[in-house]
């Protein structure tokens, strides 16, 4: 069934942008679409085109493009099968459309010749009126459609009629506010001033912590597995694990659990409040069998995490029986991680020290999004190094793991706890090598502030002091945004 211009519906709002300076852009509700470049300004227009085909053919319907370009600007209905009709066009100021030479006296009307076959009825004089050459013209850049194949309405006497007008489609249009509302300031001397009455917008800091609390705090389909890795010990792994989950879980809440995947007695437990029981990860595959039933009830899974009571996540232990000797295989680490991904969203795995570990290596292939903490000491920074290093020797999923992980840098305890300004100075500057360091070869790098409450005993998100909940923020959003 064929559409009209006039029933196409000017949803979703789409602008199409030629530059002088060789650049070209589509605007999709709002949403830049990069163009590529062409060699002049038609291939950019044939670039621009190729966008909004393809835009309508997701859509499946025709869709309305407002044109832009040094030339004039005006509309074009475009359909999914590359048709492409022009609505309109007006020529910029100071630009006239190029007028093809007349090749005929005005005045003279050539012969019209039809052939007219024995069947086919031969029409009385009064049915029949001459029909004039149509005027030659040259259509406007945009219009892909020859002059000829879409005749404007002419009268008998040759003169182009106007249409006649239309009503719209109440389909075209929409009373609701699609446009986000800008709230205002909370943060700062412009939250003090909005307070008082004096509505201020949010400042650029404000405005990127907005962005980053939207990003952590977004549901995804399907769980996600998280892996913090360092082959290196002392290199703030388990803070960072700690972190990470109270974040998200605080933001999103999505159920979200910390799993200490450690080869021998991991610390996770240690950094963490104790539930009414001593279960560890052992204890969950032995009844995984009942825990993927499904006739079990999801809040089964409490009797073998700890609940962070304060940052809304769950831990699961590793064996901390110092009698045993039992490692986790990698056909273990399996039926776990199957069992956390069935109750939880989110899965942020602690890791030990050895990459060659059948835990450590299956961990990395249930891995969505890798994280990689280092301190601002050298020898935790080349430890981090040859552990993406290695990853990456390995080529496929691994490889991939490496390119696009994220790398928290935090300042190093030793020059806070000396007090001296120079130390002070050269931690902060050292940090900064080391992330400089890592920037070309991972997808992103944050830097963490030092702070007391990350040293020793349970860490708790609200004991941070703000500067440092922000850094934590930022990193967690980077770790997000590779879901």
């Amino acid at each position: 069934m064929s559409t009209t211009p006039t029933e196409v519906m000017a949803f979703p709002n789409i602008r199409a942008i030629v530059r002088d300076n060789g650049t070209a852009e589509v605007v999709v509700a709002g949403n830049s679409r990069v163009v590529p470049a062409g060699d002049s300004v038609q291939e950019l227009r044939n670039n621009v085109l190729a966008l909004v085909v393809g835009e309508a053919q997701t859509l499946q319907r025709p869709v309305r493009v407002r044109i832009e370009d040094p030339e004039g600007h005006g509309e074009l209905i475009v359909h999914p099968d590359n048709k492409i009709e022009s609505v309109s066009y007006e020529p910029a100021p100071g630009r006239r459309r190029a007028e093809a030479p007349e090749t005929t006296p005005k005045t003279v009307v050539p012969a019209i010749i039809a052939t007219v076959s024995a069947q086919d009825p031969v029409a009385t004089p009064a049915e029949s009126a001459p029909v004039p050459a149509p005027a030659a013209r040259v259509d406007a850049p945009w219009s892909p459609v020859p002059a000829t194949a879409n005749p404007e309405p002419q009268s008998a006497a040759g003169v182009t009629e106007e249409a006649a007008p239309t009503r719209r489609s109440l389909k075209e249009t929409s009373f609701l506010v699609s446009a986000p509302v800008l709230e205002p300031a909370t943060q700062g001397w412009r939250g003090t001033l909005t307070r008082m009455g004096f509505r201020m917008d949010p400042s650029a800091e404000e405005l990127t912590e907005r962005k980053d609390i939207r990003t952590v705090s977004q549901h995804w389909p399907g769980p996600r597995t998280v892996a913090v890795v360092n082959r290196k010990g002392g290199a703030n792994k388990t803070p960072t694990v700690v972190m990470l989950s109270a974040i998200l879980a605080r933001y999103s809440g999505a159920a979200t659990v910390a799993w200490d995947n450690n080869e021998s007695q991991g610390t996770l437990g240690w950094r963490t409040e104790q539930g009414s029981h001593d279960h560890s990860v052992l204890d969950l595959i032995d009844a995984s069998t009942e825990l993927l039933s499904p006739s079990t009830n999801a809040a089964e899974i409490a009797r073998f995490v700890h609940h962070q009571t304060a940052d809304k996540f769950d831990v699961l232990r590793s064996d901390e029986n110092e009698e045993g000797d039992h490692e986790v295989t990698a056909e273990e680490v399996d039926i776990a991680h199957q069992v956390l991904t069935r109750y939880y969203r989110l899965v942020i795995m602690d890791s030990g020290n050895t990459a060659r570990a059948a835990n450590w290596r299956r961990m990395i292939d249930h891995t969505n999004q890798l994280v990689v903490p280092v301190t601002a000491i050298e020898d935790r920074a080349e430890a981090a190094r040859l552990t993406l290093q290695t990853l990456e020797s390995r080529g496929g999923h691994d490889a991939e793991l490496a390119r696009n992980a994220v790398v928290i840098v935090s300042e190093s305890t030793d020059a806070k706890r000396s007090m001296s300004g120079e130390a002070l100075k050269r931690a902060k500057d050292e940090a900064q090598r080391i992330a400089d360091g890592f920037a070309p070869f991972v997808r992103a790098v944050v830097r963490i502030p030092y702070d007391p409450a990350l040293v020793n005993g349970p860490i708790r998100y609200e004991a941070l002091q703000p500067a440092t909940q922000r850094a934590w923020l930022a990193a967690a959003a980077a770790v997000a945004a590779g879901f």
